[in-house]
């Protein structure tokens, strides 16, 4: 059955670049800022979204992401690509807290989201914005996850994907996003050359680069992690939140939604602080930031089991830097086998198959504890962005073997 087609009321303006400040329409394609080639951000005129957004008209729409329409980039409800993403539960983790030592920990699972990963809330409001202003063929580079998430979406869309991934993404990304009809092509490479690829092929062929924060509206549908997250809450912040950094489009994307919810009145000026989190063969946020740069030189040779976080440069960094300063958070590495044991310690205390990415979170959150940077009573958020059922691979077990009785 078709979408019904009526006004969403959502309050887009117009888009901002991040760095130089000017304005762009947002009614016309856009990616980077077309005056300093950086980041553009979607803005709204809050005052007119508040005269139907409420937190009693949030909490009486059918569960799910687009809830929050008001605050999202779409117009037409027609337009909009949905598989039931959003609303992933926040689970308090005693058992796994008490492993460090931490009393009031909280892990929100966005492993529960289709396609089994936070990229499916980025992907659902980009897809959707892109159907509303005419395109038909769709394309990224990826780790793994965000490419099955593309090809579910545009395949739910009517459109079609392009999606470049390397050679070694995990066996069920590829498998997935083939399954979904989208065109998948392995490079040789790092999701940076699977990116000079997307450029390369966008130009000769007309496709919509959606690539991480390279377009606006990504990091619109990562952004309901944070409103969700506060709701959770009862309209209050947490102390702590701990994310695995990549690209970064879901750090920017819950610090946006915060002070979207400041601006609406309904938190404080107060944030939490905000922790990156990267494996030392990938980490360009956390050298920069111990470094004092505002800027994150890329990594070469960049090594990691953990495919979400093999991003080597993120056109985000200047502001993903920035917050993470501004909140008096950090940024930190773990290794691979810190990552890998955090998945089996997360699995075994509290019953979720957490992503490695999720695991790394977990061993980062330890170091923290160890450090003294985390207090015992604060209010910690372990965000877990997918689920570890895709990264069979990375999990091996030595089981006994019996004969049957009797035998």
């Amino acid at each position: 059955m078709a979408t019904p087609s009526f006004d969403t009321g959502s309050a887009l303006t117009h888009l901002e670049c991040s760095a130089c400040g000017r304005k762009q329409d947002a009614d016309r394609l856009q990616n980077l800022c077309p005056d300093c080639g950086k980041v553009l951000l979607a803005r709204y005129d809050l005052g007119r979204a508040g005269r139907t957004l409420s937190r009693e008209a949030v909490a009486a729409r059918p569960r799910g992401m687009w809830r929050w329409r008001e605050l999202l980039p779409v117009r037409d409800a027609r337009h909009v690509v949905s598989l039931g993403e959003g609303d992933s539960p926040l689970l308090p983790a005693p058992r796994l807290g008490a492993l460090a030592g931490l009393k009031r920990l909280l892990l929100k699972d966005e492993g529960s989201n289709p396609t089994g990963s936070f990229k499916a809330r980025g992907i659902s409001a980009a897809v959707s914005r892109a159907r509303e202003l005419g395109v038909k063929d769709v394309a990224l580079p990826t780790a793994g996850n965000a490419g099955g998430a593309l090809a579910a979406y545009a395949a739910r869309a009517g459109l079609r994907a392009h999606v470049y991934m390397p050679v070694d993404a995990p066996d069920l990304n590829r498998k997935e996003s083939g399954l979904y009809g989208a065109e998948v092509v392995l490079v040789r490479g790092l999701i940076s050359d699977c990116g000079a690829w997307i450029r390369k092929r966008a130009a000769q062929e007309g496709w919509f680069d959606l690539s991480t924060l390279k377009e606006p509206y990504r990091a619109e549908g990562k952004k309901t992690m944070g409103l969700e997250l506060v709701e959770q809450l009862g309209w209050e912040v947490p102390d702590v939140v701990v994310y695995p950094t990549g690209g970064g489009t879901g750090l920017v994307g819950i610090w946006k939604a915060l002070e979207e919810l400041e601006q609406l009145g309904w938190i404080g000026s107060r944030r939490p602080r905000m922790i990156a989190v990267q494996t030392e063969g990938c980490a360009p946020i956390v050298r920069a930031f111990e470094k004092g740069l505002d800027h994150a030189p890329a990594v070469e040779n960049a090594r990691t089991k953990i495919s979400g976080l093999r991003v080597p440069a993120a056109v985000a960094d200047s502001i993903m830097l920035g917050l993470i300063r501004r909140s008096g958070g950090t940024a930190l590495t773990v290794s691979d086998d810190e990552a890998l044991e955090g998945m089996r310690e997360i699995a075994s205390s509290e019953g979720v198959f957490a992503a490695p990415e999720g695991g790394a979170v977990w061993a980062g959150i330890k170091k923290l504890v160890d450090r003294k940077a985390i207090d015992p009573d604060e209010r910690v958020v372990l965000m877990n962005t997918g689920t570890g059922l895709k990264y069979g691979e990375l999990v091996s077990f030595e089981f006994p073997v019996v004969d049957r009785v009797g035998s």
